[in-house]
């Protein structure tokens, strides 16, 4: 499915029916999987072979769909789990552990801020925050002797800053460590981080990927190119014998290309068991069949929000890269030339209190905590998503206390603007 284009790839990829099979990706609902010899399943459990033996591991409806999103990717191997907070932290701690440290942008996702500079923190792992603007300087001075890697989100949720890929991809390399790029936002059909130095790409599937808000889920995507053996002293769980495995070393057995994604599957699933179950991979499948028509649905209407936003006098500042006047909008040219997303993050003049009025004065869009599906909806994130955040950290990330997040789904984009209209009048 490689050579195949995006489109092809959302309909058809991870999954080629054989003579007389199920057209559409099977639902392998069943935890245990039977063999006919205690040897058989041996070799499976020291990963002399490749099979199933029980879903907290693996799946083949998981695996049919986490090969679409790396064909999608460009990637070499994937993996789903239960949630993109899942992804991030078994990508992060796949290569990082007590008394390591970490570098990433300040600006993303308050869950992931928090799960770095707290519950990793009490793990032993220390972490230098930058922002997405910093000088080569600046990000080149963050990292340690032991920094493990270089985290960042595509376009942040919800300070839409675009990253820089190829500035943070460099810098990462220059330090031997990988570049960790959570592209929930854009999805693979607006940008592949691959294709910019990236080497590691997480998503919260949950969004656009699943489409409809059925399905909490999240994937980690390989990009295969990263050279574990160069930076072995670096990165210790991949290049030496990992004795819960009989010795196995991850680097050495399968490679560039499988590495990462073998550990994390073999190693933290099979403790921390975060499985994504497969009826929710099914939904997932369903959602990614139409990923490339939503998506141009969603940028198209959050550009036309955006630019009313920016119109009105009752609105202080709109962030959206669509914008020509916008901070981000070069970076979003350089690296989402069909568009971005369907989220737009405006303030209003008032502040908080305007914020909160604004919102229950809305009569189309909703008030949730969910983002980036089928349906509109908003909230204000200094009193949800980033609640846990002081108001220095919440300037720091591009979050504003009256900030709006607006996820701007796929009805009519006139509908919607008459909707703001009225709630802002």
């Amino acid at each position: 499915m490689k050579n195949y284009r995006q489109e092809t790839i959302c309909v058809q990829g991870g999954y080629t029916p054989g003579n007389g099979e199920p057209r559409q990706i099977p639902i392998v609902q069943s935890t245990t999987f039977k063999y006919e010899t205690g040897e058989a399943m041996g070799k499976l459990f020291d990963l002399e072979a490749s099979g199933y033996f029980y879903t907290r591991l693996q799946n083949p409806t998981n695996d049919y769909v986490a090969s679409k999103i790396a064909a999608l990717e460009g990637g070499t191997a994937a993996m789903l789990t239960s949630s993109g907070q899942a992804a991030n932290f078994f990508a992060m701690f796949n290569l990082a552990g007590c008394g390591d440290h970490i570098v990433a942008s300040s600006s993303i996702y308050g869950g992931t801020f928090n799960l770095i500079s707290v519950t990793m923190a009490r793990m032993g792992i220390d972490v230098t925050f930058v922002p997405p603007t910093c000088t080569d300087d600046e990000l080149n001075a963050a990292f340690r002797p032991n920094t493990k890697l270089l985290f960042g989100e595509t376009i942040a949720n919800p300070a839409l800053t675009v990253l820089d890929i190829e500035q943070f991809a460099r810098a990462a390399h220059a330090h031997g460590v990988p570049l960790i790029v959570d592209n929930t936002f854009a999805t693979p059909v607006n940008c592949r981080p691959f294709d910019w130095g990236a080497d590691i790409v997480t998503h919260s599937t949950t969004k656009y990927m699943d489409g409809h808000g059925v399905a909490v889920g999240g994937a980690i995507v390989d990009s295969g190119k990263f050279d574990w053996l160069a930076h072995a002293d670096k990165f210790p769980g991949l290049c030496t014998p990992d004795e819960s495995y009989h010795g196995v070393t991850y680097a050495e057995k399968f490679g560039k290309e499988g590495a990462f994604i073998t550990k994390c599957t073999a190693q933290l699933m099979r403790d921390f068991g975060a499985i994504q179950s497969p009826q929710h991979a099914f939904y997932l499948n369903l959602g990614l069949e139409s990923l490339h028509v939503r998506m141009a649905r969603h940028c198209e209407n959050g550009q036309a929000v955006a630019e009313f936003l920016a119109a009105h006098p009752r609105v202080k500042s709109v962030q959206y890269c669509g914008l020509p006047g916008d901070p981000y909008y070069a970076r979003g040219q350089k690296y989402l030339p069909h568009g971005s997303c369907g989220v737009v993050s405006f303030e209003l003049k008032g502040g908080r209190e305007a914020a909160s009025r604004f919102m229950n004065g809305l009569r189309l869009a909703a008030i949730e905590t969910h983002v980036a599906d089928a349906r509109t909806c908003c909230l204000n994130p200094a009193t949800t998503t980033h609640r846990q955040m002081t108001d220095a950290q919440l300037e720091a990330a591009g979050v504003p206390a009256g900030l709006v997040r607006m996820s701007c789904g796929l009805e009519n984009a006139q509908d919607l603007i008459d909707d703001i209209a009225q709630a802002l009048d």
